[in-house]
């Protein structure tokens, strides 16, 4: 028996000038797909986006130890926050997870949520330094983020969560081109025979139009959850976000935020499908490219579950009756009836 289940979403996006996603020369990222360059924009930037957007959100630092001492000091008020920095460390360590003798951190990001601190915590105040114990903690109470997107513990494998959400990079249906925006700033304390700018600079931009895919591993996420209740809330909380979110880079210099153009979602109990293949051959123009990219998604994706994985049995798409609302409430009930006990 098959009890596997996909929730796909499909986005096309346009966006005005802008510089969402920079790259290590503050360029905006960019990449060659079917011989063309494309704007984009990295997973990574909209998955944080999307977090950001979550009621409840697990905390992504090296600084474990300043979370699980102020749960303490919350637990017993009459505990020194020195005293409750070095229970903390205890029962850290205690968990296998190693920190820094100078600092106080972790060697690297620990995505924790605020109920495994809370455990952790609890533990340390009852004198329980048991690593299975401590462990435990760390591996139940995950936040809805610690569940799609994972955690990944060099020092010790066994508090690995396993992602059940990929998000792939966001790329423009068209070839782009970088521009740049030369600026002057002028310096207000400046006396009245100084004509001169205080600041010159140049700024790089494009503006594209998207295609956003992610996908969900619905039958993984209820067991990170607990519940099939739990993880179709979870879906709909993450849909959502994921639909609204806009990474804010630069966004005081450009004011870039905007909603989809196109939205479509799939419920499949086969396998993930990426219709990234219809933009291949880049959208060509100087009428706009939302229009042609929404065609060439739909019949790229009539074409491919034709021959290749059969309708999804559930489809959503934004428009023709069906708002964002409506989406959400079919796509949790949907989901929650086809997750298996």
């Amino acid at each position: 028996m098959n009890n596997k289940l996909y929730v796909d979403f499909h986005i096309i996006q346009t966006v005005p000038p802008s510089c969402i996603n920079r790259d290590d020369t503050n360029s905006p990222k960019t990449a060659v797909y079917g011989g063309a360059r494309r704007a984009r924009i990295s997973s990574q930037a909209w998955k944080k986006a999307t977090r950001d957007m979550f009621r409840e959100k697990g905390m992504r630092t090296k600084k474990i130890q300043k979370i699980v001492a102020e749960s303490i000091v919350s637990l017993r008020p009459q505990t020194t926050m020195e005293d409750a920095y070095k229970q903390a460390e205890k029962i850290i360590k205690a968990a296998n997870i190693s920190l820094n003798e100078k600092t106080g951190e972790t060697g690297a990001l620990f995505f924790i949520s605020p109920k495994q601190a809370h455990e952790l915590a609890l533990l340390a105040v009852n004198d329980n330094f048991d690593k299975k114990t401590a462990q435990a903690a760390l591996n139940s109470n995950p936040t809805i983020d610690i569940a799609l997107f994972g955690r990944m513990v060099a020092d010790d494998p066994t508090l690995n969560t396993d992602a059940c959400c990929q998000v792939a990079h966001a790329i423009s249906t068209h070839r782009t081109e970088t521009e740049f925006d030369f600026f002057t700033a002028i310096d207000d304390c400046s006396p009245g025979d100084n004509a001169g700018a205080g600041m010159i600079g140049t700024v790089e931009f494009n503006s594209s139009t998207l295609y956003r895919y992610a996908t969900i591993a619905v039958h993984d996420l209820k067991v990170q959850l607990g519940n099939k209740d739990v993880a179709a809330d979870a879906v709909k909380e993450f849909a959502e976000a994921f639909i609204r979110s806009m990474p804010t880079g630069k966004q005081n210099t450009f004011a870039n935020r905007t909603l989809p153009d196109f939205v479509l979602v799939t419920i499949r109990p086969d396998q993930p499908v990426n219709l990234v293949g219809a933009f291949e051959n880049a959208v060509k123009g100087s009428s706009g490219y939302v229009e042609q990219s929404i065609e060439r998604l739909t019949t790229y994706a009539e074409t491919v579950y034709k021959n290749f994985s059969g309708n999804p049995k559930q489809s959503y798409i934004i428009g023709n009756g069906l708002n964002l609302k409506g989406l959400l409430e079919k796509l949790r009930e949907d989901v929650r009836n086809d997750l298996t006990d």
